[in-house]
């Protein structure tokens, strides 16, 4: 399996784990990967603790075909205030084609709180490739989302990466009324109303009582672009076998779509456990020229 497919493999991992779909996008279609120069800054603090302002700046997330005609509906609002848990640290290994452990994954929910006067979840998702393929593809990236408490829409959405040696971040405060308050570190980002990142996403789907939804379909805003997404029910109680044991499940199938058209590089399911906690417990790609799959090492 040649790096560039590898490199792809990484990055449709990130994105079904909550990372951003922006590199399966740019990986498939060059070696070297650019991110929007408003929203560009050196590696610095954490989220937590803010770089110096940056100049005042401005983006707009491109619409879909769709989106740019009719407003796109976002996913139903669910139960009030998700019951997701603070502190919640999910381990998984990826596995593509037949190379096994090429990166791991960590999902966190790190902490509900307020957020500009809005109550928001900290969910923090992690990636790093493993050797042997780190020797020749060093990835180390972090992506944090700042997502509203009850509908897991995105308040705030941030890329920290780490690729080969070269660092970048991007900090995106998404609104859709453009009279949000802007942390001064961070870049304004105008997106439709209901839009979810990756991390929101996910765990919004986690929560999503599949016995009673058969579809749920929304914007969600990657980093860099806007994509219309859908996911459906596709088999319910289903066995399921990871490292962290052996679950009976709901398969949820992931489909996205740029400009009204599917793209074929972005098909995914996720496996929730039918546990209390609705656990993502298994992950699978589907992609040109290999499969990858996501699973649940260790919950804790």
């Amino acid at each position: 399996m040649s790096l560039g497919k590898t490199a792809v493999g990484i990055a449709v991992i990130a994105m079904v784990a909550g990372g951003a779909y922006y590199f399966v996008h740019e990986r498939s279609a060059r070696a070297e990967r650019t991110v929007p120069t408003a929203t560009v800054a050196p590696v610095s603090a954490p989220a937590e603790a803010p770089a110096p302002p940056l100049p005042s700046a401005a983006i707009t997330a491109a619409p879909s075909a769709a989106a740019a005609t009719k407003a796109v509906p976002a996913a139903d609002p669910g139960p009030p205030g998700l019951p997701l848990k603070g502190g919640e640290v999910l381990d998984f290994t990826a596995d593509v084609a037949k190379v096994s452990n090429v990166a791991t994954l960590e999902l966190q929910t790190v902490e509900k709180r307020n957020f500009y006067g809005r109550n928001a979840w900290h969910l923090q998702a992690l990636a790093h490739t493993q050797n042997p393929l780190r020797m020749v593809f060093e990835l180390d990236d972090q992506f944090d989302s700042y997502s509203d408490a009850a509908t897991m829409t995105s308040m705030q959405y941030e890329m920290h990466l780490s690729e080969r040696g070269q660092k970048v971040t991007s900090v995106q405060h998404l609104t859709s009324t453009g009279r949000d308050a802007t942390p001064p570190n961070a870049v304004q980002t105008h997106v439709l109303p209901g839009t979810r990142d990756p991390l929101g996403m996910m765990q919004y789907l986690r929560h999503v009582d599949w016995t009673k939804t058969q579809k749920v379909e929304g914007p969600v805003y990657d980093g860099h672009k806007l994509y219309d997404v859908t996911a459906s029910l596709a088999g319910s109680g289903q066995s399921v076998t990871v490292p962290a044991g052996t679950y009976s499940a709901d398969k949820v199938e992931i489909r996205v779509f740029d400009n009204g058209q599917e793209m074929n590089d972005a098909h995914f399911f996720v496996y929730f456990a039918k546990n209390e906690a609705r656990t993502p417990v298994l992950l699978e790609a589907e992609m040109p020229f290999a499969a990858a799959r996501v699973a649940l090492k260790s919950v804790k």
